[in-house]
């Protein structure tokens, strides 16, 4: 496989610094990416990035991933108007511990090969360095005209910016190059990767090798990824779509890629997917001739949810997204876990009730102990006409009592009104 003709069918090189693609056919080429570990976990805006590193792995290459335990500490102004909240070092380190977990569900950390991938954290050659050591080896060799014609700078510091920049900001892309030249140093390391928005500060670091050891190092960028419609990618009503499923669920990491529209799915599921050309070229004309059906959509949120979940997680993500939008069965409900049935029922106006009420009678508890039925006599009314459903099955007796073995997961009730009007108790 050749890494550059892969990334290029795929719509994933934005810019690229002569002589990479000579670079790379030439040998094994270690080229490092930067992650910055603000949080335990993940988001889908770094997905491409990690993409990235696993088509350059799966191309013979190495890959190293990069936290950024001393950038994090400062802030890169790429991109952003204000600065960010600086990290503690034992906050750092656990962040770093959860990334690795994650990545390695992409990439070989743990063979022999000897493009087994790597992670270095930037904290531990900076930590020792000196303010007066650093501008005394580092500084020296990149002048503040050089900086300061940077797209990240030049925004900060022009008329519109009403926040302007600290010098700690400002002294990012040196300490982002110094990144690059020690590893140039240390693992031989001669591409670095990013989004389109680190063109300077990885270009930084590439004019520093050259300046201060007359080496010749790469740069590659990927284009940062919109949607069709101009919205950020990535974000919901409720913030990141997270790769940990203890911020995002399965079931609604599945249901934001099952959502896309139709033209970001023909371009994501190039980015997001390891599916080859060919594949991809034939679901797109099948989904062409029936857009209804979504077929791009549902591959694309297939094969990413068993890449960054599991297949279970998978398979449990459809049975949810059935449960409300197909023809599931009380079977379905039962094979939820806590998680997933507050994730799909999330917004479904939700009770709490003692469990000291099992036994008795159903038209009481939805009457007196939750206010699902105003009364008696419009539950009674619902029943008679067919449309009332416990844990989606039809319910018909008036009489019907409360038992220990209706409950899910041993402590939930699912309520059916009508069609679409949902309740969900919680027995406590």
């Amino acid at each position: 496989m050749n890494f550059i003709e892969e990334l290029t069918w795929r719509g994933m090189i934005h810019s690229m610094m002569p002589g990479t693609e000579e670079q790379l056919a030439k040998e094994m080429t270690t080229a490092y990416l930067g992650i910055d570990p603000t949080a335990d976990s993940l988001h889908i805006g770094h997905l491409v990035g990690v993409m990235m590193l696993r088509h350059f792995q799966r191309c013979g290459h190495k890959p190293l991933a990069l936290v950024g335990g001393a950038t994090g500490m400062i802030g890169d102004p790429s991109g952003k108007s204000a600065e960010r909240n600086l990290l503690d070092e034992a906050t750092l380190r656990h962040n770093q511990a959860c990334i690795k977990e994650q990545l390695s569900k992409f990439l070989d950390f743990d063979s022999d090969a000897p493009n087994a991938a790597e992670m270095v954290n930037n904290y531990d050659w900076m930590k020792d360095f000196s303010f007066l050591g650093f501008i005394r080896d580092i500084g020296k060799h990149i002048t503040v005209n050089y900086m300061m014609a940077k797209d990240s700078v030049k925004k900060r510091l022009s008329a519109e910016s009403s926040v302007g920049m600290s010098f700690t900001e400002f002294t990012y892309q040196l300490v982002q190059g110094f990144d690059f030249l020690h590893l140039y140093e240390t693992k031989n390391c001669r591409l670095q990767l990013g989004g389109s928005d680190q063109w300077g500060n990885i270009t930084t670091g590439s004019e520093l090798i050259r300046r201060k050891l007359g080496g010749e190092a790469f740069a590659l960028t990927c284009p940062l990824i919109t949607k069709a419609d101009g919205g950020k990618f990535g974000k919901t009503e409720s913030g990141n779509v997270w790769l940990s499923p203890k911020y995002t669920s399965p079931y609604k990491f599945y249901q934001f890629w099952l959502n896309v529209s139709d033209a970001d799915a023909e371009k994501y599921i190039k980015i997001f997917t390891f599916l080859s050309r060919q594949e991809v070229e034939e679901l797109a004309a099948q989904h062409a001739e029936a857009p209804h059906l979504r077929l791009l959509q549902k591959r694309l949120a297939k094969e990413i949810t068993i890449m960054v979940h599991s297949e279970q997680d998978y398979e449990m993500a459809v049975e949810a997204s059935n449960i409300l939008f197909g023809n599931a069965t009380s079977d379905s409900l039962k094979k939820l876990d806590d998680d997933t049935l507050l994730a799909v029922f999330d917004g479904v106006p939700q009770f709490e009730v003692s469990k000291e009420v099992v036994g008795a009678k159903l038209m009481d508890v939805l009457t007196e102990k939750a206010a699902v039925f105003a009364s008696k006599g419009e539950m009674r009314k619902l029943i008679q006409n067919g449309g009332f459903a416990v844990n989606k099955e039809k319910c018909s007796d008036l009489e019907a009592v409360l038992t220990a073995d209706m409950l899910l997961n041993d402590k939930f009730l699912l309520v059916q009104k009508g069609k679409k009007n949902y309740f969900l108790l919680t027995f406590a």
